[in-house]
């Protein structure tokens, strides 16, 4: 999953070249936004055992015509990377763009 969680990461520096990052050791995580402020935080990586989730705060919000994210709560959608080619999909790279684009606006 190391691998993975490294693949996905270079997926949203590339898509987000300048992206403030933040490690969340207690929980796990990984951040990623457009300042240190966590209100302009645009995704979180969390690797797992067995997957790598990638979550949107503003999911809900989000333009997900691949129907990609799944979630019930308010407005966190996440997705779970399984494998590199859920990385190389296109609508995942268009789905970050577009929640780069919802958290400018």
């Amino acid at each position: 999953m190391r691998d993975l969680a490294w693949k996905l990461r270079a997926l949203v520096c590339e898509v987000i070249p300048h992206v403030w990052e933040q490690v969340d050791a207690s929980d796990k995580m990984i951040g990623y936004g457009l300042s240190p402020n966590m209100a302009d935080s645009i995704c979180v990586i969390a690797p797992y055992t067995s997957h790598v989730i990638l979550m949107f705060g503003k999911g809900r919000e989000l333009p997900d015509p691949a129907g990609l994210l799944k979630g019930t709560e308010q407005n966190v959608r996440s997705l779970k990377i399984m494998a590199a080619s859920d990385i190389e999909a296109p609508a995942l790279r268009t789905l970050l763009e577009n929640a780069v684009a919802a958290q400018q606006s």
